[in-house]
């Protein structure tokens, strides 16, 4: 009997609150009135990360008024250059003309895209085409070439 009453008195306790809509980064965030609540969503997550995981700098967010959309800037490491993050979740689409907006900030820019388990994947954006970096390790050239023989047409 006495577990059953406990087990009541446990029942009626009102939930306790969301630790995010407390947390006062999403406060902030909330505080710029970007009307797409899932986009305010995957910028918290992507600040989380930025800030708690990946360990960056001055992460700040800021209202893009033409994208109604919260951007986060920050910087990699100490004394790195500033990157505009432009946090999205996956259902979303994305066109040229916003990708056009973020980099005309001036920043270099990564996207973010946030899929609804709230697994976040990065894209480095640029401004036109970027050559790779080489392969990084112990390669060599052997000089050998790879011959294919042609068919000859009878």
């Amino acid at each position: 009997m006495c577990d059953a009453s406990n087990r009541a008195e446990v029942s009626e306790k009102p939930a306790a609150p969301n630790w995010i809509l407390l947390h006062p980064a999403y406060q902030q965030m909330k505080s710029l009135e970007v009307e797409d609540s899932a986009q305010l969503h995957a910028a918290f997550l992507v600040y989380m990360d930025l800030t708690e995981v990946r360990r960056w700098k001055e992460v700040s967010c800021v209202k893009s008024p033409e994208l109604q959309v919260v951007l986060l800037e920050g910087r990699e490491k100490e004394g790195a250059p500033v990157q505009t993050i432009l946090p999205l979740p996956s259902h979303r689409s994305l066109t040229h003309r916003s990708i056009r907006h973020v980099l005309d900030r001036g920043f270099p820019m990564l996207l973010c895209a946030v899929a609804s388990d709230s697994t976040l994947v990065y894209q480095r954006m640029s401004d036109g085409l970027v050559t790779p970096d080489p392969p990084a390790g112990p390669f060599q050239d052997l000089g050998r070439r790879q011959h294919r023989k042609r068919r000859q047409k009878p």
